[in-house]
């Protein structure tokens, strides 16, 4: 079956750094197999230094963004807990939703959609919630929200963030801004397929494991016998070996370019692809001093596209042109465009080759 090289400018998965796409070809070892481990361990050292922490137990988790979620809220509540969940999009809500199947109760905080988390709003949902919850870069409305705020005042709880869209391209400092427990995905600024969620957890949430999970692939609690254990590893689960390798690579790539480096790139990436959608009279959609530098969100004034629709411009832009950009979800579907410029995605000539071709299109 014959595939399109695509230019990947949607809110994931983004163009994957070379390197990473070359890893994949290494050759095959076991997951037990002495060379392995050393790779393992250090892609584990490698993903502290992008999440910034020495949390002991910090790897890749055996699945997509949505498998880390799932391990980090089900390795830490169940019945008799509750956890305080800031919702301003679609994957606040998701949290929600696993939260509620493992029997603990979930406070919703819903916010208006485009608008950041806010911490005083949090705090006086409950007077004493096993966790706080939040997303730090909501991938549905291109949203950021102040971390740092909320690790200050979570008090006895134990602080959730989502950094799948955020993580190795917006700043992130999960030891500094009292971050419990962080997950994300490969496939956005880390520049890597899907395939892998990264995974930090803190001593103070280690303490607070349940003995026994809902989740058993999940468990941390052997999981971390084979991810941070020394000499002979306990097996628990197959690891996806040559997804490893890639990521380890991809680690690679953002690191020799200098995390500080790679940020400023995505920041000016992100600016110029703003810059160029209002030039062609699109609107933002996000808050203004909260806007995603990885991810644009861009609302579409009515009559701005003719008589085309929304979805008709998308479909027309990756058919003729081979670009991918994302349309809206829930509240503001048709409304509103994700454009994503993360990872090996975050250059400046796509924001000229989309400028183009939207130009070409609309006339």
């Amino acid at each position: 079956m014959t595939l399109t090289d695509r230019i990947l400018m949607g809110p994931g998965p983004c163009n994957p750094y070379p390197e990473a796409v070359q890893a994949l070809g290494r050759p095959m070892l076991g997951h037990l197999d002495p060379e392995f481990i050393s790779l393992l361990d250090e892609t584990n050292e490698r993903l502290r230094i992008v999440f910034q922490t020495k949390n002991a137990l910090t790897f890749p988790v055996s699945g997509t963004g949505s498998a880390g979620m799932e391990a980090a809220i089900v390795n830490f509540v169940g019945p008799g807990d509750t956890v305080v969940v800031a919702v301003n999009g679609v994957f606040g809500g998701r949290m929600v939703d696993v939260v509620q199947r493992t029997g603990a109760t979930a406070v919703a905080v819903d916010h208006e959609w485009g608008q950041p988390v806010d911490v005083k709003r949090m705090l006086a949902a409950h007077n004493g919630p096993t966790m706080f919850a939040m997303v730090h870069a909501e991938t549905s409305t291109g949203v950021e929200s102040d971390v740092a705020a909320m690790g200050a005042v979570k008090g006895d709880a134990l602080l959730l963030v989502d950094c799948v869209t955020s993580l190795g391209g917006v700043d992130l400092r999960v030891d500094e801004w009292g971050v419990d427990i962080a997950y994300s995905g490969t496939q956005k600024c880390l520049g890597v397929a899907p395939g892998l969620a990264p995974l930090t957890v803190s001593n103070r949430a280690i303490a607070r494991i349940k003995s026994t999970p809902q989740s058993w692939y999940l468990d941390l609690n052997m999981i971390a016998s084979y991810v941070t254990g020394s000499g002979a590893r306990a097996y628990h689960h197959t690891a996806p070996i040559s997804m490893i390798m890639s990521l380890h690579a991809g680690l690679g790539a953002v690191l020799d370019e200098g995390l500080e480096q790679v940020r400023e790139r995505h920041q000016s990436v992100g600016d110029a692809m703003k810059d160029a959608m209002v030039d062609l009279g699109f609107e933002l959609f996000a808050a203004e001093g909260h806007r995603l530098a990885p991810l644009s969100s861009i609302s579409i004034p009515d009559g701005r596209l003719g008589s085309l629709d929304e979805a008709t411009v998308r479909s027309r832009l990756l058919a003729d042109h081979g670009i991918e950009i994302g349309g809206g979800l829930g509240p503001v579907a048709g409304k509103v465009w994700r454009i994503g410029t993360m990872g090996h995605s975050a250059r400046h000539r796509n924001v000229t080759l989309l400028h183009a071709a939207l130009s070409e299109i609309l006339g």
